[in-house]
């Protein structure tokens, strides 16, 4: 039998009700989605789950990739091996979402083409803005633009159309995405309302991150998280990587409206603050640095490329030396699998 939808997570928790929700709607699919669950230190002690398959640090150390032995521990970027073990059982999409978002009752599997409407000509769009008239911006959204009427104003008149697409990005009711900056001023319960899905067009900018997010085969390469950076910057910082890597085979991501809720754990806001300042001083220059790469055309070159940013983000000191190790170790493992396809 052909392999189901495939959720990857990252967890020191028994499953939460987020989780169990998550698990209802995998077995409500034909046939029944698989959860893949990533330990770390912390644990948790057991998580017994039909259809789920929960790796512990130890279980972890045993499988066959290389990136296996380099990552660090306490670090979502763990995450990494829940991709590698989807794609070597053959995963046709890969769902990743945290255990603390429960799907909503509209929550189903989205099809890669998507009728969205196409957005293009600024250098940052926010996303969020479409789906509420209330000040509210994804976390990795610069600072100095989160007033600016430009990031989310678009012809109302454009249609939709069918678009092809490899990485798609759902929005969150609850607590949406948004940086610690939002949390500390502005912070109250959250629900977006209904709205058409949308593609940014090459060239426009807006983070995504890895709470309702779904991969095809084409961008699994892209899924890599880094490790070297803070915790809350490697999804926003990945996405920008990604987003650059898929204008080079004519591709981009599609974001839709609210099909989750985050139930969310409990974070220290400062802390969260403290780890996003690197973005908050970074994330236009970081655009500048990898709008500026020349990157090679065609879905063939999306591993090369991805590793040409990150040689010219080490460069520009986003990431130290050491992550260009874990790189490789990912992408020889994506071709191991892909070899053994």
């Amino acid at each position: 039998m052909e392999p189901g939808l495939t959720c990857v997570i990252t967890t020191i928790q028994e499953p939460t009700a987020s989780v169990l929700g998550i698990m209802r709607a995998l077995s409500r699919r034909s046939p029944a989605g698989k959860l893949i669950a990533i330990g770390d230190q912390k644990g948790p002690r057991q998580f017994d789950l039909p259809n789920a398959d929960f790796y512990s640090l130890d279980r972890q150390r045993e499988l066959p990739f290389s990136l296996a032995g380099l990552l660090p521990t306490k670090h979502y970027a763990r995450k990494n091996l829940g991709y590698l073990i989807a794609m070597k059982e053959g995963a046709p999409v890969i769902y990743e979402t945290d255990d603390d978002n429960a799907p909503l009752d509209a929550w189903k599997p989205l099809p890669r083409t998507a009728q969205a409407i196409r957005i293009g000509g600024q250098r940052w769009f926010n996303v969020y803005r479409l789906f509420s008239d209330e000040l509210i911006w994804p976390r990795g959204m610069p600072l100095d633009r989160v007033r600016d009427a430009g990031t989310y104003s678009y012809d109302a008149s454009t249609k939709a159309t069918a678009i092809d697409s490899p990485i798609h990005q759902g929005l969150a009711d609850l607590a949406p995405d948004v940086d610690a900056v939002w949390r500390l001023i502005l912070d109250h319960d959250f629900t977006f309302r209904p709205g058409p899905s949308i593609l940014l067009d090459p060239g426009t900018w807006c983070p995504f991150n890895s709470q309702n997010t779904w991969w095809w085969p084409a961008a699994y390469q892209l899924m890599y998280l880094p490790s070297y950076c803070s915790f809350r910057m490697t999804d926003i910082w990945r996405s920008f990587i990604a987003q650059r890597c898929l204008w080079e085979t004519g591709a981009g991501v599609v974001f839709h409206q609210a099909d989750v809720e985050q139930q969310r754990n409990a974070h220290n806001l400062m802390r969260d603050f403290m780890d996003e300042v690197p973005g908050y001083e970074g994330n236009q220059r970081l655009i500048d640095v990898l709008r500026e790469t020349k990157l090679q055309g065609g879905p063939a070159n999306v591993g090369a490329n991805m590793r040409r940013c990150y040689e010219v983000l080490i460069d520009a000191k986003f990431f130290p030396q050491d992550e260009l190790k874990l790189v490789n170790a990912w992408l020889a493992d994506c071709d191991a699998i892909d070899r053994a396809g």
